[in-house]
């Protein structure tokens, strides 16, 4: 049996792999497995998407799959992930979906599913979803009549979305000269009017959406271009969201990337300062800078790694009760306010320490020292790819190469997960040295173990 979902729901190239057929069963089974309902209170799912122009036809497809399964539908339009995410818990409804392919080119599109809690679904409900749609089972409900699920559209959400987020920061934004890149997605209204409601002044770039343009040349993976804004602009900051808006990067004054880690970094102090941090401990993936880690240590802090993905990094979160982790992506999660990544929220609480510290985004940003990654990949034959520390030579030199560092760098290998590659990744304070460990280690890699 395949598999439908990937680390962040379904996705693929609109009505190629995601087609309307999918999009119906997912909604008719997805509401089923979600909602447990009795079948005598009909449950309610709440429904948005990013402006791709895919979006009308996925969303159409989605809520017949809904209704069909006995559910209600609230349709709320164009909003950000995170926003459902808030939603399903502000108006305590049984489940929520999101359409979108995130930072993906304008013919993806997605469908990820939130629970009542406001979580992405685990990989037990994710594969009850799969055994369904993809062993070609109906649900074994079939309601008719008056018991068929009815459609509400509300288009105030991203006002609710708005007040929630402005809400989580105890002080105005005036004297904030702000550029913002919505990536003409899912942010392009909610960003500029949260940000001038809280007292900043803000112009917006990329946020006139057309259904094609979204993430094209700008956006959270082309910073370059927010960073090129704010240089001639003469702005305070830089902000970057990606299509669907669970991530935010950002520039300093200078048109300098300030990432995930360095705004982690920053929000940590902030919480610290508060006494909010659990256990004064912040959750980060294995790609997180170590000068991240460094920066922690030096007041009292530390981090907590986990694999790559956010989904991992929440799962820490939520088991140990931590309020802040999050990618260099600028996936951050502040779990004490909302349950994914939310990319406004990080705009909210990042300028708000801006604000407070008085300082300029550069200096602010100095908080921590970001050592060089060099990042090669090892190709090899694919049954190969988990069994490289299995390998004595191997690993002996990826421990003399540790052992170099002297805890000033570390070395970082891990499979692909969709390619026949081993990912070499070193980071230390010496970028030529990097390089050279780094080709030395992917050739002993494609040697061992049988380049292709």
């Amino acid at each position: 049996m395949g598999k439908l979902f990937g680390t962040d729901g379904v996705r693929g190239i609109a009505n190629v792999e995601l087609t309307n057929e999918l999009a119906y069963k997912l909604g008719r089974v997805g509401a089923f497995v979600l909602t447990k309902q009795d079948h005598h209170t009909k449950s309610r799912l709440i429904i948005g998407k990013d402006p791709r122009v895919s979006g009308d036809m996925l969303e159409s497809a989605l809520i017949a799959g809904i209704l069909s399964a006995g559910c209600d539908v609230i349709k709320v339009g164009v909003v950000p992930t995170p926003a459902i995410a808030y939603l399903v818990r502000h108006l305590k409804l049984d489940a929520g979906v999101m359409i979108s392919a995130s930072h993906n080119p304008a013919e993806y599109n997605g469908i990820k599913f939130f629970n009542a809690e406001g979580f992405k679904l685990s990989d037990e409900i994710e594969e009850e979803i799969e055994r369904y749609i993809l062993g070609d089972l109906d649900i074994e409900i079939e309601p008719s009549g008056i018991k068929i699920g009815r459609k509400t559209e509300v288009y105030k959400a991203n006002d609710l979305y708005a007040e929630f987020v402005a809400s989580t920061i105890d002080t105005d934004l005036e004297g904030l000269h702000v550029a913002i890149d919505c990536a003409n997605g899912a942010s392009s209204e909610v960003a500029v009017t949260t940000l001038r409601a809280l007292g900043a002044k803000v112009d917006a770039f990329h946020h006139i959406p057309d259904g094609i343009n979204i993430n094209l040349n700008c956006g959270s993976t082309h910073t370059e271009v927010i960073g090129e804004i704010v240089t001639k602009g003469g702005y305070d900051i830089g902000l970057a969201f990606d299509g669907d808006a669970d991530r935010c990067l950002a520039v300093d004054e200078n048109g300098s990337l300030v990432d995930g880690d360095k705004i982690m970094a920053i929000c940590a102090i902030e919480l610290q300062k508060a006494n909010m941090l659990k256990d004064q401990t912040v959750v980060s993936t294995v790609m997180s800078n170590i000068g991240f880690e460094e920066a922690l240590e030096k007041r009292g802090m530390k981090a907590l790694r986990t694999k790559v993905g956010d989904r991992y990094v929440l799962e820490a979160m939520r088991e140990n009760g931590y309020v802040l982790g999050g990618e260099q992506s600028g996936h951050i999660i502040f779990l004490n306010h909302n349950t994914t990544g939310d990319g406004l929220m990080t705009a909210v609480k990042l300028l708000a320490a801006l604000k407070k510290s008085g300082q300029r985004m550069s200096e602010l940003a100095g908080v921590m020292q970001v050592y060089p990654q060099i990042l090669k990949n090892a190709r090899i034959k694919n049954e190969f790819k988990h069994t490289y520390m299995l390998d004595e030579v191997i690993a002996a030199r990826i421990k003399a190469v540790e052992a170099a560092f002297q805890g000033k760098g570390r070395v970082l290998i891990r499979p692909s997960g969709t390619e026949p590659l081993v990912r070499v990744m070193i980071e230390g304070d010496d970028q030529s040295l990097l390089e050279s460990y780094a080709a030395e280690l992917v050739e002993l890699i494609e040697a061992r173990l049988g380049k292709v």
